[in-house]
């Protein structure tokens, strides 16, 4: 085995085919900071982890060849990355990992989650060190924001499958992308700019829209912003309530769930306080605030610059009280991130103040300016089907944070643009009724798109999309799983998730908490 791998190295050309021989690799742009191997268990746990995900176990984990670099394709870039190599039992596979929010951390979870099925996997910082909510970095460095948008997950794709090919003597058989959030837009970002990186591509509740979902955020700031337009979090339970007694039943099960919650025909004027103000009603303020969230941000002439909040998950863990209204004003996580990308991205002004903020002037600016570095919207996969790519899209239907409208949008698009039937071919599109963003929320939201386990192509949307590049069966149904505690723990409830626009309808008989019962059919 050594003999042929010095012989790949000789070819590539690399250094040595050991790990620490990996230090010496010649790759372009990039230096090589570590190479060593890693014994069985000795991986010391880092400080934090993935939200959502249970924290894992390192101690856990076989021996790897950990290789640490940078990237430096431009003067101003620093793309930190790592690669890690199983030093026995490798699938022959290669995993590629994105990032949540504006990135700015290593997901080291995601590397040892893959690394512990057998994958080769690498993940990057994208460029640059930051909290999620934090993009003071690209103030003045426009190469660090390109490294952002496009060019660090494919620099890291590039340099982790030449140092796979050189430890192993082979390269990938395979190569596979997953990640959800901003890491969604990254997905989607591979499949159009660099169709050839990647197999098979996991794409969640993809960001992709960035510079309109922002402008959004900044109109929904503006909406709450109106005197005595700020909701607090004491009155979600009330709107929920409401919009739960509108459509919950509609799918034919009360279950706390909105089925398909964009044919919710709910008018929120019956929450208006009829006398003194409560937590159980909406002043008319709060009213026409609460219209503009559900309506969406809209330019003057009427136009929808991004979908709205689709109603049904208002109130609860990782919703309306985190993303978009806050714990108290200005607060929220969308006011955090839209205000970071207009002051340190778009205006490139520290001081930059959102009271001026004009959804008009600011998605024009954002466009003119960032769209092709950071928007990944364009329809034409062309290149990516026909190379063999398979793309699997999903988006929790309660989600607080990016509007599911938009994935719906993003597919149907891909649709006019290629046809029905070609994009059937090799795209599919889950929707979750009652999940929150990318995880969480009263609806099943288990069903393998966070990472790797042991479950089938049935539950699991990482296998079912490994089966579809493999083997050539495309996925139709995937059960989704929730868990009181957890993955692992309890189960509370599993549902068929079905491929847009098949929505799951009860088949009138049996345990309505039993994916078995249900049958997928196209939404009326």
């Amino acid at each position: 085995m050594k003999l042929i791998a010095c012989a790949a190295l000789a070819a590539l050309p690399l250094g040595a085919a050991t790990c620490e021989g990996l230090g010496s690799a010649k790759l372009a742009n990039t230096r090589i900071t570590a190479a060593q191997t890693v014994a069985a268990g000795a991986f010391p746990a880092p400080a934090g982890g993935q939200p959502g995900l249970p924290a894992p176990d390192f101690k856990s984990l076989p021996a790897f060849c950990r290789v640490q670099g940078v990237i430096e394709p431009t003067a101003d870039s620093h793309i930190e990355f790592e690669v890690w190599l199983p030093v026995a039992g490798w699938n022959g596979k290669y995993r590629g990992l994105g990032n949540g929010g504006f990135a700015g951390a290593i997901d080291f979870g995601g590397l040892a989650n893959s690394l512990a099925y057998g994958y080769a996997v690498s993940a990057t910082d994208t460029g640059h060190k930051g909290g999620a909510t934090d993009a003071a970095w690209a103030l003045g460095h426009p190469e660090k924001v390109a490294d952002f948008g496009y060019r660090a997950i494919h620099e890291t794709a590039d340099k982790a499958k030449e140092l796979a090919k050189a430890y192993y003597s082979n390269a990938p058989r395979r190569s596979y992308f997953s990640s959800c959030s901003n890491g969604g837009r990254e997905a989607l970002m591979e499949a159009q700019r660099y169709p050839a990186d990647y197999d098979g591509i996991l794409a969640g509740a993809p960001a992709n829209y960035w510079t309109h979902l922002l402008t959004g955020a900044g109109a929904d700031l503006q909406a709450l912003n109106e005197p005595g337009a700020y909701i607090p979090a004491t009155k979600l339970p009330a709107i929920q309530a409401a919009t739960l007694a509108a459509c919950d039943a509609r799918d034919g099960v009360k279950d706390g769930v909105i089925d398909d919650p964009s044919r919710c025909q709910f008018d929120p004027g019956q929450l208006l306080c009829k006398d003194a103000e409560s937590d159980a009603c909406l002043t008319a303020p709060q009213l026409t605030a609460l219209k503009k969230l559900y309506a969406g941000a809209r330019d003057a002439s009427g136009k929808q610059i991004f979908p709205g909040r689709v109603v049904g998950g208002e109130t609860g863990p990782n919703a309306w009280a985190d993303w978009i209204t806050g714990r108290e004003p200005n607060r929220s996580l969308m006011f955090a991130f839209g205000t970071q990308f207009f002051g340190n991205m778009v205006y490139e002004n520290a001081s930059w103040d959102y009271h001026t903020f004009q959804a008009d002037r600011a998605v024009k600016t954002a466009d003119d300016k960032l769209a092709r570095t950071l928007n990944s919207t364009d329809p034409d996969l062309k290149r990516f089907r026909d190379r063999g790519g398979r793309l699997i899209m999903y988006h929790g239907w309660s989600d607080a944070a990016i509007s599911p409208l938009n994935s719906i949008d993003y597919f149907q698009a891909v649709e006019a643009k290629m046809g029905a039937k070609e994009t059937d071919g090799f795209v599919r599109l889950y929707l979750a009724p009652g999940m929150t963003h990318c995880a969480g929320g009263p609806g099943p939201d288990s069903f393998g798109q966070a990472s790797v386990s042991a479950a089938d192509p049935q539950h699991s949307a990482t296998k079912a999309l490994e089966r579809w590049v493999e083997d050539g069966t495309a996925p139709e149904a995937i059960v989704a799983t929730k868990y009181k505690a957890g993955p692992g723990g309890e189960v509370i409830r599993t549902r068929p998730l079905c491929p847009y626009p098949q929505v799951a309808r009860y088949k009138g008989s049996g345990n309505t908490d039993d994916a078995a019962n249900f049958t997928c059919v196209k939404s009326n």
